[in-house]
């Protein structure tokens, strides 16, 4: 991709060769060039993330953007004029043609030696907290958790680095696959590294019973985790009080320790992409999987949703071809359940995607997997599953931010990098470090925005990936991220049966 200080004059950004639209890298008005070396000017006004025509577009021919059609044509374009939802339609069908065609995945380079500081769990994981976490079986003791989290959270400042309690309304009044997802979700947030100690609250008439939960956690993980019964105690507040001040006790004054990169999961996620976010953002997270890959450590990537009309590119990546068919299985499984409840495949993007220049899903697809960079596909983890080997794991998840989030930490993520376009305050268990697409919503929201990747349209990649993982270092070695330093940390678990 040309860089915008290679030629200062450019006002667009043409990605692949063969691409026949630019992405406006600044606003555009009528008449003027796009390039500085050569005379395609604007027909008419490109807002900045917005695509422009290079070359004649005749309806129903495909509309190119990084090198893959993103689209057709829904009228004759001109040189020079805005590509839009006036004259683009989405090409996708509810399914997809997949072959087994394994493509050569060429290296990245060697990692730098970035080494982070953090804690040594007893089966080698290595946390990026020290937390004590409260997880509600059901949402009857939501309220319970969150008060004994604020109390605990001011006893035990400075023994450990916070006490977290994540509410949620489900767990009762739920029924067969969809009580099973959120009992999976939960017994694999129990297990995270960044949590030093874990209580478990329950109520004790739920459908969510806390001894299926605790089947699903292997017996060598649950030496830093208490259970409670709020029925079964008198006074629930000070018996849950009493179990967190025997967490502290087990895992408080903790040290941190270097540990390589080979030790970090890390979990790439999108949220509010803009037009920018495919050419800036997503890439350079790519170039952060691509260093943590290369040195041994987990890449997790997920909203399945958001991959389709990029998935082939994936499946291109599996390392075999049970990987493949598993890719495969989780694409179909995704869009028959669109199917299932009567949704179009394609109902995406946002109305903010939009806004900020995405037209068609194909086209948001190809801009979000490359947070997976150039890392091998090695497994495929649905719903609730951890991220298992060294490469990158494909996880079953919807697009919703908090959602997909939320399993990449249930999937061991200790840290996220989440790019976004538009903006949002959200936090989730996991430190999240926001990365802002342009330089103007990086101003504009510095309480939020934690990285602006809009400075690789001025400095290039190689500069501003060695900024960002040196800030990754920085926030896996205790650091706070802007969500943290905001008290911005919630849960949400993808409800997808009936209720009761």
């Amino acid at each position: 991709m040309s860089k915008a200080s290679e030629y200062p004059m450019n006002r667009a950004i043409r990605i692949g060769d063969g691409d026949n639209v630019a992405t406006a890298i600044a606003d555009i008005a009528p008449g003027q060039l796009l390039f500085a070396d050569e005379d395609i000017r604007a027909a008419a006004a490109v807002p900045r993330g917005h695509k422009i025509a290079l070359a004649a577009i005749a309806r129903g021919s495909p509309v190119v953007k990084y090198g893959f059609p993103i689209g057709r044509a829904a009228a004759n374009i001109a040189p020079g004029e805005p590509v839009h939802r006036h004259n683009l339609a989405t090409a996708l069908g509810d399914k997809g043609d997949y072959h087994y065609s394994p493509q050569p995945v060429q290296a990245a380079a060697a990692a730098p030696s970035t080494a982070f500081r953090g804690y040594v769990r007893a089966d080698g994981r290595v946390g990026t907290r020290n937390e004590i976490w409260i997880l509600p079986t059901v949402g009857c003791v939501g309220n319970l958790a969150a008060r004994v989290a604020r109390i605990a959270g001011e006893r035990h400042a400075g023994r450990v680095d916070g006490v977290h309690a994540f509410k949620h309304p489900f767990g009762c009044s739920q029924l067969g696959d969809d009580l099973g997802h959120t009992r999976k979700l939960l017994a694999a947030l129990a297990q995270h590294p960044n949590a030093g100690g874990v209580l478990i609250v329950a109520l004790g008439c739920e459908s969510n019973q806390l001894g299926a939960l605790l089947d699903l956690i292997p017996a060598d993980r649950r030496a830093h985790i208490r259970t409670l019964s709020a029925q079964a105690v008198e006074d629930d507040e000070a018996a849950c009080l009493a179990l967190i001040d025997e967490l502290v006790e087990h895992c408080g004054d903790m040290v941190r320790t270097e540990a390589p990169l080979s030790k970090l999961v890390l979990g790439v996620k999108c949220g509010g992409s803009d037009g920018l976010s495919g050419l800036t953002a997503n890439p350079l997270v790519g170039r952060m999987a691509d260093a943590v890959a290369a040195a041994g450590g987990k890449v997790v990537l997920t909203e399945i949703p958001e991959i389709f009309g990029a998935e082939q590119l994936l499946m291109d990546r599996a390392v075999s071809r049970a990987v493949f068919d598993d890719t495969v299985a989780l694409v179909h499984d995704f869009k028959d359940y669109f199917i299932r409840h009567g949704e179009p495949v394609s109902e995406n993007p946002s109305p903010g995607n939009i806004a900020g220049g995405i037209t068609t899903l194909e086209e948001k697809s190809l801009g979000a997997v490359q947070k997976g960079g150039r890392v091998p596909l090695v497994d495929v983890q649905r719903y609730g599953g951890e991220a298992r080997l060294p490469g990158l794991t494909l996880l079953e998840a919807p697009g919703n931010d908090a959602v997909s989030s939320t399993a990449l930490t249930a999937a061991g993520a200790t840290i996220i990098l989440f790019t976004t376009g538009r903006g949002t305050p959200l936090g989730f268990p996991a430190p999240t470090l926001k990365i802002a697409s342009n330089s103007d919503l990086a101003a504009r929201k510095a309480g939020w925005i934690d990285f602006d990747a809009g400075r690789v349209l001025d400095n290039g990649f190689e500069r501003s990936a060695e900024a960002l993982l040196d800030l990754i270092a920085a926030t896996a070695s205790g650091a706070p991220t802007k969500a943290e330093a905001n008290e911005e940390r919630d849960i949400a678990i993808w409800k997808s049966g009936v209720t009761l």
